[in-house]
């Protein structure tokens, strides 16, 4: 099976010719701890659960999304794993998953991390946990899919070098 690639509508960045994706998430809407008259701490926010994803690289060539149309919503399928900690045998992924890459698990045994099965509910993201004997924790790792919205690509070219940088910052459309 070949390995996942980060893909924007549908279209593939294939490290050797655009460079390795780099990719950072960041959380939208958890807001900031603000401070009521006698001190105490409280946190506003509105929402919780979304991210603004950037995406960048350098490659000898571009990545080739200018034919995407940026006015509509984009599938965003990143690379970048996501994972939950739980020292329960079943859990909920909160969030999408990539439908070509299924889930996995690891269970923390005190010195290493070994792999274990899981049985996983694509329709309602539940995951049953293989037990590892002597195993003191879990996690259950994912690589996400978003729906997001974003602005057209930057754009750079080193000429002294023919490389070509890209990036992109998108946002979780949410539901």
């Amino acid at each position: 099976m070949a390995k996942p690639r980060v893909m924007l509508g549908g279209v593939p960045i294939r490290p050797f010719f655009h460079g390795l994706p780099q990719q950072t998430y960041t959380p939208l809407g958890d807001g900031p701890v603000l401070r009521r008259s006698r001190g105490r701490a409280v946190k506003m926010q509105h929402w919780q659960r979304l991210w603004q994803i950037t995406v960048s690289g350098d490659g000898w060539m571009g990545p080739g999304l200018a034919g995407l149309d940026y006015t509509q919503p984009l599938e965003l399928r990143c690379t970048q794993q996501m994972e939950l900690h739980t020292t329960s045998l079943s859990t909920v992924i909160p969030g999408n998953v990539r439908p070509d890459v299924e889930p996995w698990a690891l269970a923390y045994t005190g010195r290493d991390w070994v792999k274990t099965p899981i049985t996983w509910n694509s329709a309602t993201k539940a995951v049953a946990i293989t037990p590892v004997p002597g195993a003191l924790e879990y996690q259950v790792c994912w690589m996400p899919v978003f729906t997001v919205l974003m602005a057209r690509p930057t754009r750079g070219l080193d000429a002294g070098t023919n490389v070509h940088s890209w990036s992109f910052t998108a946002e979780e459309r949410g539901e």
